[in-house]
């Protein structure tokens, strides 16, 4: 049986939310899956008695320490021992759980990453990634969305090969196309760094390289499945169409179902890829929506077995 983390106190809205969307969550995942949640047992079981929910659906480890969002995220998780995120770590660290979702700090959930369950040996640096909707109804993944806000060529060129094979495991796509993201679509197009990652991604046959596109054709579904670039770009990116999808609904614009998929709620976390077990970070301000969706994606990353195939992809 699976065995998925959920840190509890992970949020602005904690315990509430993250209860709440494991609340969610439980039936959606199946009896061959099971929800640990790491946190306060007391406040855990009020959420749950709350919800008319049956505490015996879940495993609780109870944790007495919460890593809050302006905690150092590196030494909080030093001295925070017997915090969820901490504790959450060591249980994915020993096989006790098969993926761990947090919406707490990202920073301390970066350092468990690298520090508990470290990165891929091959992979130069971890990355994050996002999926986001094309306008054919089908799906794109960004990656880097933050967390590496300078790339080395190469590093980029190891984006296509995480990325076409989280996106053939996850998203189903049989011979994902990967594209760097720059001002043009020409090969001399672009700064140094894009210039010499396209020479590299060009020569790789790991991968399903089409070139350069640009911006404008990121959500097209006419162009690539896989978009590469470094994280400073890819994270205002992400936060610009963050922007415009709250613009709309202020606006109180008519929902279409692309722009109903824009919705962080939806998407419901962010993957760490390129370390040793499924990792899955949620916005800070997450709903219980968005956290049953943050679970859903660390389940089926554990389910897909996306972890085991990069490390196979990297062995030489």
């Amino acid at each position: 049986m699976l065995k998925i983390g959920v840190d509890a106190m992970g949020g602005d809205f904690a315990p509430e939310a993250a209860v709440k969307g494991a609340v969610m969550a439980v039936d959606a995942i199946g009896d061959e899956c099971r929800i640990v949640l790491f946190g306060d047992e007391d406040r855990i079981r009020a959420v749950l008695k709350a919800e008319n929910c049956a505490a015996d659906r879940f495993d609780i480890v109870h944790t007495t320490e919460v890593i809050e969002m302006g905690d150092h995220p590196a030494k909080a998780f030093q001295q925070k021992t017997n915090s969820s995120i901490v504790v959450g770590f060591g249980y994915l660290a020993k096989g006790l759980i098969n993926g761990f979702a947090s919406a707490g700090s990202t920073g301390a959930m970066m350092v468990g990453s690298m520090q508990a369950v470290k990165p891929i040996e091959g992979v130069i640096r971890p990355t994050i990634s996002t999926v986001a909707p094309t306008v054919t109804g089908g799906k794109v993944l960004l990656l880097d969305v933050g967390l590496n806000v300078d790339c080395k060529p190469e590093v980029l060129a190891q984006y296509g090969i995480i990325g076409s094979i989280y996106a053939q495991a996850m998203l189903g796509i049989r011979n994902p196309r990967v594209a760097v993201l720059n001002i043009g679509e020409e090969e001399t197009k672009g700064n140094a760094q894009s210039k010499a990652a396209y020479e590299l991604m060009k020569e790789s046959e790991e991968f399903n390289f089409v070139g350069n596109v640009e911006g404008s054709h990121l959500f097209s579904g006419q162009v690539a499945d896989v978009i590469v670039c470094d994280g400073f770009v890819g994270n205002t990116l992400l936060k610009t169409v963050e922007g415009l999808f709250r613009i709309n609904k202020a606006l109180k614009i008519p929902e279409t179902p692309f722009w109903r998929d824009m919705n962080y709620e939806y998407v419901g976390g962010t993957p760490v890829l390129g370390v040793n077990a499924p990792v899955v970070i949620g916005h800070g301000c997450s709903s219980a929506l968005a956290i049953k969706n943050m679970i859903l994606t660390t389940e089926r990353c554990a389910q897909t077995g996306v972890t085991a195939k990069l490390q196979n992809a990297f062995k030489n």
